[in-house]
């Protein structure tokens, strides 16, 4: 079963792509779009907040960039109620980020691997990967400053060590660099995708087909800039290869390998093909029948790639959580 780029609906993007997964944005470059026309009339201050909300700007946020003359519509200053119209050129440019560092907090790790130039944990569901609004501490980076002091600088102060992400109600297999000679290695695996990725996941509904590819473009939502969706207008190339490992009366169990990595990506590929995760509050669509998962039944179970001082290829698996391992017992019994 291959999923070639058509998209089943005509959701769409809109035409600024701020997804920061590799950090390329330095603190003060200029992000420009144009509105498109479902947002003529809306305020400034409102349509700015909504298509960076990916990168958790707030509209009180957005406001006093408007103050300082940072936000610019058609070349010109407005002001935070100035009306959008279709086609306008909109201008941020993003002030200098204040210097502000994540703390080091005595958060436990599970501590998978570890040597002078990356570090592989374990996340439990339910812990964000680096501070955000809304997750200021209690993240995976507060508790790496603690455990291990020496991580890479390229990401930032907020993100040291960072090379990619999993979502905060995922589990599983996470690498961190420790230096930015492991950071640089680890970031050209992952954009040559040959870093190997595996999850387990448990989805809604049965699974006919044995394996397959699902070959289908995502980008954000129109309706909702916090989603995602599949869409070829403003989207980016998006592959996940799946296989079953087991077949229940309303669920299946599958291996899913990550060829690409964009934001919720397996999770809005299964919803595409009908096929949503157990549990997923966002795109499972099915309240109420979590089987008692508290966030999405989805697992890195499996990571390999090359060390980047040595070359050779290191690959680490972990079992999947007690909650899901759970559900799965249930299933088999019923």
């Amino acid at each position: 079963m291959t999923m070639e780029n058509n998209p089943k609906n005509n959701q769409s993007s809109e035409d600024l792509d701020l997804d920061l997964e590799t950090s390329e944005e330095s603190s003060n470059s200029p992000i420009e779009w144009k509105a498109e026309e479902q947002h003529s009339g809306e305020r400034a201050d409102k349509h700015i907040a909504e298509v960076m909300a990916e990168q958790s700007v707030s509209r009180s946020q957005v406001q006093e960039w408007i103050r300082i003359g940072a936000v610019s519509v058609n070349g010109h200053e407005v002001k935070a109620n100035t009306k959008i119209t279709s086609g306008d050129s909109i201008r941020v440019i993003l002030p200098e980020a204040e210097p502000l560092e994540a703390q080091p907090e005595n958060i436990p790790l599970d501590v998978v691997y570890e040597d002078g130039d990356v570090i592989v944990i374990n996340k439990p569901r339910g812990m964000v990967v680096h501070p955000a609004a809304g997750h200021p501490n209690g993240t995976v980076v507060n508790a790496l400053l603690y455990h291990c002091k020496d991580l890479s600088g390229i990401n930032g102060v907020m993100r040291p060590g960072i090379v990619h992400r999993i979502d905060k109600d995922t589990s599983g297999l996470l690498m961190i660099a420790k230096n930015d000679l492991a950071h640089a290695s680890l970031a050209e695996q992952l954009k040559e995708h040959t870093v190997n990725r595996r999850y387990s996941a448990l989805v809604y509904g049965v699974m006919q087909h044995d394996k397959g590819t699902i070959d289908a473009p995502i980008g954000r939502a129109n309706h909702d800039r916090k989603l995602y969706v599949v869409t070829e207008k403003n989207s980016k190339h998006s592959v996940t290869h799946f296989a079953v490992i087991e077949r229940f009366d309303e669920y299946t169990l599958l291996e899913l390998k990550l060829e690409t990595g964009r934001t919720h990506q397996i999770r809005v590929h299964m919803k595409y093909i009908g096929f949503p995760l157990v549990g997923d509050p966002v795109y499972g669509g099915k309240s109420g029948r979590t089987l008692g998962m508290k966030g999405q039944a989805l697992h890195a179970g499996i990571l390999g790639f090359n060390h980047p001082r040595t070359g050779q290829y290191l690959e680490f698996t972990v079992p999947i959580p007690t909650d899901m391992d759970h559900s799965l017992t249930i299933l088999r019994t019923r």
